[in-house]
């Protein structure tokens, strides 16, 4: 698949080119399979695909997840890919989730201030941004049917045993860089996760067959 990069900020095209799909194990592929299947077949019935990452607080992993999975959708040409994020509860994106994602080249702009600010995200110049803020799952700005639930964290997998509305649900869990919060490898962990997350990403949608 040749991937749709005439628009794609450079930045994030170089960090995208420079990821490594050969590292990922074979029992992490494993885990990652449904998700890929549940695209393909979106993608082969020429049907909208609607995920929804899932973490308990919708600050950290969920939003990573949501805003490489549409970047990566982009960046494979894969048209009605539609990403969102939720939690088992409404907190607050986590700061340096944002400014991990602007060091790799995103283009962050906050809407709205206050205890649950509003971002926009642009990862290329002729795409809409993502508008990025802590929810709850089941909110009006997230999809009522017909998506997969991807659950980012164990705690929100085991604590949502049926999600409304969810055609699917997957669980692809990953450590919280949360643990490494004001330490001196907190930047370094935060980005150590958001390589993981993309490069799994990047996995999943240059599979992709359209």
């Amino acid at each position: 698949m040749n991937p749709n990069n005439s628009f794609l900020f450079p930045e994030i095209e170089t960090f995208i080119r420079e990821l490594n799909p050969d590292s990922i194990s074979q029992e992490r592929k494993e885990i990652l399979q449904p998700l890929l299947d549940y695209i393909q077949e979106k993608a082969s019935t020429h049907q909208q695909i609607r995920l929804n990452f899932i973490c308990t607080h919708n600050s950290r992993r969920s939003h990573l997840t949501q805003i490489w999975a549409q970047t990566m959708a982009y960046y494979f040409d894969i048209k009605d890919v539609f990403c969102y994020s939720g939690g088992t509860e409404s907190t607050a994106i986590y700061p340096m989730v944002a400014t991990t994602l602007a060091n790799t080249g995103f283009a962050i702009f906050a809407l709205s201030e206050g205890k649950n600010p509003i971002y926009s995200v642009k990862f290329a110049n002729n795409h809409h941004p993502i508008i990025a803020f802590s929810k709850k799952l089941d909110s009006d700005f997230n999809p009522e049917a017909e998506f997969a639930a991807i659950m980012t964290c164990s705690q929100a997998d085991g604590g949502c045993p049926f999600i409304i509305g969810a055609e699917k649900r997957i669980p692809i869990t990953y450590d919280d860089p949360k643990a490494f919060d004001n330490t001196p490898v907190q930047s370094e962990k935060y980005h150590e996760r958001s390589v993981q997350i993309a490069t799994e990403l990047l996995f999943i949608f240059s599979q992709i067959k359209v």
